[in-house]
């Protein structure tokens, strides 16, 4: 039988962490994996989840299962910091999940089960796990183009000529926010005239948003997701939990469908439910259960969104250094892009033969697609990154 399988694609991103990790060179930087790190290259545990965690081991009493959707506490403390006031609460179903992809996988399956003949529509680029997930389930998709490789910024004409082939019943997977891998973000305007279209053409939203906090706020990153639940009797959302409480490890994530009305909403948390038993029966709790412990106790939340913006200031701050240092070595505004993007990445235009330069010349490792992540640098090696990539030509 198992003569039979054959050799899956490398992920790229796995491959460049090897290679990095056999570089004996002590001036090399690693700006592939998409982690948070600070400045001394480590990525820290936040002070509430510390806090959390002592004050969950005095005080868990047992280690069985939650419900086979994951705690009800969780799924509400989510949808609060996701949603807000969006939309009425008995119109949300939801269901813990192992991770952010994870949620994804139960959001594309749902889609499946509801409508297999669905297409859903990706940005080109987009997260390689995305595409990934589709094919890996038998499903069709397409394309809209999103970013403009000339201005590297959001190609919103071609973005809105391309979801005008849009049929009803098609889903289009949108970024949130801190759009992965270019940085480049829509704004609030833009999220409605992509509202409007998608209503006009039938078309339901699916949103993965796995960086909030991390671009321009916990309120203002969510404003996108939030719009769009206000509009559509139908919605479905993907949150993670890695970046924003640096829980990475514990795979804590979270699926929410919209539902028009209460009685197709409890139709749709039975199929969620469902699907958890098929792929892993109960879900994972410790990290679900300190991210509900931090958001329902106003001191450890305080403490979280301070610790956050922190974050989200530092990479502000590391992404303005490099847009300058840029300028002032090469006399031109034309890298200001970098400044203007949001969460950890951003393109930066390098053609692979440049980046397989910065990798080889100068130690500097990034994704093929010129992607780096901004929290990979601090401020000694942003000089080095920026006078590399102009000795290559970018």
């Amino acid at each position: 039988m198992l003569n039979h399988l054959h050799e899956q694609p490398k992920d790229k991103i796995l491959q460049l962490m090897q290679l990095y990790k056999d570089d004996p060179r002590d001036t090399k930087i690693d700006l592939g994996v998409g982690v948070y790190k600070d400045a001394s290259g480590k990525t820290p545990i936040m002070r509430a989840i510390k806090a959390a965690e002592k004050q969950l081991w005095n005080e868990e009493t047992t280690k069985s299962y939650t419900g086979l959707a994951g705690d009800p506490g969780y799924q509400d403390a989510m949808i609060g910091l996701v949603l807000g006031d969006a939309v009425p609460r008995d119109r949300v179903a939801a269901a813990a999940t192992p991770g952010g992809t994870g949620a994804i996988h139960m959001v594309l399956e749902t889609v499946k089960m509801a409508n297999p003949d669905a297409t859903v529509w990706l940005s080109t680029p987009t997260w390689p796990n995305h595409p990934s997930i589709l094919k890996h389930l038998g499903m069709k998709t397409a394309a809209y183009r999103y970013f403009d490789e000339a201005t590297l910024a959001v190609d919103f004409t071609g973005m809105m000529e391309d979801l005008g082939a849009l049929k009803s019943g098609d889903v289009v997977l949108l970024h949130g926010c801190c759009h992965n891998p270019t940085g480049a973000n829509l704004n609030l305007t833009e999220w409605a005239q992509v509202a409007d279209l998608l209503q006009e053409k039938g078309a339901i939203p699916f949103v993965d948003i796995a960086y909030q906090g991390f671009g321009d706020g916990l309120e203002q990153d969510a404003a996108g997701v939030r719009l769009l639940a206000g509009r559509f009797d139908e919605m479905m959302i993907a949150a993670s939990c890695s970046k924003n409480f640096g829980i990475y490890r514990e795979r804590t994530g979270i699926v929410m469908a919209i539902a028009p009305d209460t009685a197709t909403r409890d139709i749709t948390q039975g199929n969620l439910a469902h699907l958890n038993r098929q792929n892993f029966s109960f879900p994972p709790d410790h990290g679900a259960r300190l991210v509900t412990m931090i958001l329902n106790d106003p001191a450890l939340k305080a403490d979280w969104m301070a610790e956050l913006e922190e974050v989200r200031l530092g990479m502000l701050a590391l992404r303005q250094q490099l847009a300058d240092e840029l300028q002032r070595l090469s006399g031109s505004d034309r890298f200001g892009f970098v400044a203007q993007h949001r969460g950890m990445f951003s393109r930066l235009g390098a053609t692979p033969e440049q980046v397989l330069e910065l990798r080889e010349k100068h130690g500097i490792y990034m994704v093929g697609d010129s992607r780096v992540n901004i929290a990979g640098l601090n401020k000694d090696s942003i000089p080095i990154l920026a006078a590399a990539l102009l000795d290559v030509g970018v």
